[in-house]
């Protein structure tokens, strides 16, 4: 029997798989009764989400966040822990998070902003315990590491002032009272622009993917992924990549992507013959892509469009270019993976495109929603609003009976599962205000640039090397905390070494959100390879390499935006023609890069020609046109090597 389009396997552990590799933990699997009762929580709290963003708050937008933090900690700390039903102890943590989060609204909210700076034993008090209750939910929904990290700079700006004076990291230290001051009554702290983005931008894309999700949208990527290409030898990895690619505007989650798509195309990768650990890696790889990839970036790219002042359109058209060289090297993987292990053409059961795409072309409309209407200058978080309201209005096709429970599971659950984002970004202001209060950032990122300075001496020789230093920072950094708090920690410790050298605030925070969504699939720990390994029975360290090999053009092409001026180009800054040639180059490094780790070009690929590819690759990703010209030499040599040889070894023979 054919396998049929679209089918999920009948497999009862993929929640385990996720949970167990998921950058965030798993929440509680409640008895009905507390399920139903965080189900109203939750329903209410989007319901002031909603009401925020067409009839905010006279006070302004920090007074909206203390509202929010304050209702959104208590069920973090009820919706994750053990056990199906939250122990006692959990009730006092959720409600001393409301009362200390609610605190500046109880004696007036105007009478506690003018007592910053000079906070009373009882304002401290309820900062102090603020603090620690956001750690501990942040411990809860994704782990120890970032609430050590914060412990650690909490440490830095107190004990800062018993360091040697000829330290550089130095600093006159900060009292206590002024440290919680810096984190509980300023813009930098728990109320800073992290928190800012989870409560007006994150919160509304999750709501919006729930009821993408709820209309039946996943379902129709993945079937409209299956009928495109149908019946051929290289139509199985086709399908993975380009349903990993619509499953992302879904799911919003590397991890879960890669679960979600293996459930159902890993079936077909076996039948057509793919080893494990390729399936693995084609699959962690289409799973993280979708993160990377207009129009619904990971949650950094919110932040980056905050950071530097600009829309959210321009941060996604900053990433066309390099989401379309991601997927070429994708493609051309699955092009010679498919021909190197001899992979077979999959008799899968699907209808035409064209009548698939009849059926439900309208799931395409919610996402065209947004991106025209951030051409017109709406915000963003009217558009994706809107776009919800289009996705649930077009639910009624699918479920008329059960319409309005179904809109209000989906805001429901929209909300939930932004929790443990709403923690990291809450703990994040700890990592800011630090930095932000002993100045930090600026010291690392000197010392950065004065190391590649002492290995080097030509500006560009330095910058080649701070940015290699930069990408393998963010990359292990990226290993311990999730995506947000690595990008928000980067740029505060990182960026200003890259502004530093002369290159641009948009380039360097692109850079450094790649880095940090790729190190969801960077050894040793890579969690979307491990889940995919978890999912195909495949090596784990073999499916890591095999992600590898597929995301590496991701790894190389961000240096070329911070190497050269010229690297604009492939962010769409500047010049029309700049960004073709900056973008055919690229694709040739790209190509290149295809033909070094998946061993085909015409035929079987040797290693003479191979090894030219990795000057090619290098050569062609610095955007210099001599550069470019010697890249594409050594691609010649390699593809003239290639074709001579291919024609002796028959003879030999």
């Amino acid at each position: 029997m054919p396998p049929q389009y679209g089918s999920s396997v009948a497999n009862p552990d993929l929640a385990r798989i996720v949970a167990e590799h998921d950058e965030e933990m798993p929440s509680r699997s409640l008895s009905p009764r507390w399920e139903r009762a965080l189900w109203v929580a939750g329903l209410l709290i989007a319901l002031l989400v909603l009401k925020q963003v067409f009839f905010p708050f006279a006070k302004g937008s920090q007074y909206y966040l203390i509202i929010f933090l304050a209702v959104t900690l208590p069920l973090v700390f009820l919706s994750y822990g053990k056990g199906h039903e939250p122990p006692w102890w959990d009730w006092v943590l959720a409600l001393a998070a409301f009362v200390v989060g609610a605190y500046p609204l109880f004696g007036g909210y105007d009478e506690f902003l003018d007592r910053q700076g000079q906070l009373t034993t009882l304002d401290v008090v309820a900062g102090a315990v603020l603090l620690v209750l956001i750690l501990e939910a942040c411990r809860r929904t994704t782990g120890w590491v970032l609430p050590v990290v914060c412990l650690v700079f909490i440490a830095y700006a107190y004990y800062g002032g018993f360091l040697p004076p000829t330290w550089s990291i130095a600093h006159s230290g900060v009292d206590f009272s002024q440290i919680i001051n810096a984190f509980f009554n300023d813009f930098s702290g728990f109320y800073g622009t992290p928190l800012d983005v989870a409560a007006t931008y994150i919160v509304l894309f999750t709501i919006y993917g729930a009821v993408l999700n709820a209309s039946g949208a996943g379902k129709f990527f993945v079937d409209i992924s299956f009928a495109a290409f149908r019946k051929s030898r290289t139509a199985p990895g086709r399908t993975a990549a380009t349903a990993g690619f619509l499953l992302g505007t879904v799911s919003g989650s590397g991890t879960a992507t890669t679960v979600s798509l293996g459930a159902v195309t890993w079936p077909m990768l076996q039948k057509a013959g793919y080893p494990r650990e390729n399936a693995g890696g084609l699959l962690a790889a289409s799973g993280i892509g979708a993160i990377l990839s207009p129009p619904t970036l990971g949650a950094a790219a919110f932040i980056i469009a905050e950071y530097l002042k600009v829309s959210y359109l321009s941060v996604l058209v900053w990433a066309i270019i390099p989401t379309l060289l991601y997927y070429l090297g994708i493609a051309l993987a699955v092009e010679a993976d498919a021909r190197r292990f001899g992979a077979k053409p999959v008799d899968v059961d699907a209808p035409r495109f064209f009548d698939v795409l009849k059926l439900g072309w309208y799931h395409f409309l919610s996402l065209g929603i947004i991106i025209v209407f951030l051409a017109l200058d709406i915000p963003v978080y009217k558009a994706v609003v809107y776009a919800t309201g289009v996705a649930a209005l077009f639910a009624l096709v699918n479920h008329r009976r059960d319409w309005l429970r179904l809109i209000a599971d989906s805001l429901s659950v929209g909300v939930r599962s932004a929790f443990p984002v709403i923690a990291v970004c809450a703990a994040a202001g700890v990592i800011t205000s630090t930095i932000t209060k002993t100045g930090l950032g600026q010291t690392l990122a000197d010392q950065l640039v004065r190391l590649a300075s002492v290995l080097a001496s030509e500006p560009a020789a330095v910058l080649m090397l701070t940015a290699v230093f930069a990408a393998v920072s963010v990359s292990v950094l990226g290993l311990a905390v999730p995506v947000t708090a690595s990008f928000i920690i980067s740029w505060v410790v990182i960026g200003p070494a890259l502004i530093t050298l002369g290159v641009e605030p948009a380039e360097t925070a692109m850079f450094i959100f790649y880095y940090a969504v790729l190190s969801e699939v960077t050894p040793p720990t890579a969690l979307a390879a491990v889940a995919a390994a978890a999912l195909t029975g495949g090596d784990v360290m073999k499916t890591m390499w095999q992600t590898w090999k597929y995301t590496l053009p991701a790894f190389l092409v961000p240096l070329a935006f911070v190497l050269t001026d010229e690297g604009a180009g492939l962010l769409l800054r500047g010049p029309l023609l700049d960004s073709v040639w900056t973008f055919g180059a690229s694709a040739l490094g790209v190509a290149a890069l295809a033909v070094l780790t998946g061993g085909w070009l015409f035929g079987p690929a040797r290693w003479p020609e191979r090894l030219l590819c990795v000057p090619a690759a290098l050569f062609l990703l610095y955007l210099q046109p001599l550069t470019i010209a010697i890249g594409a030499g050594f691609l010649v040599v390699a593809v003239a090597v290639h074709l001579v040889t291919r024609r002796r070894v028959p003879d030999a023979a």
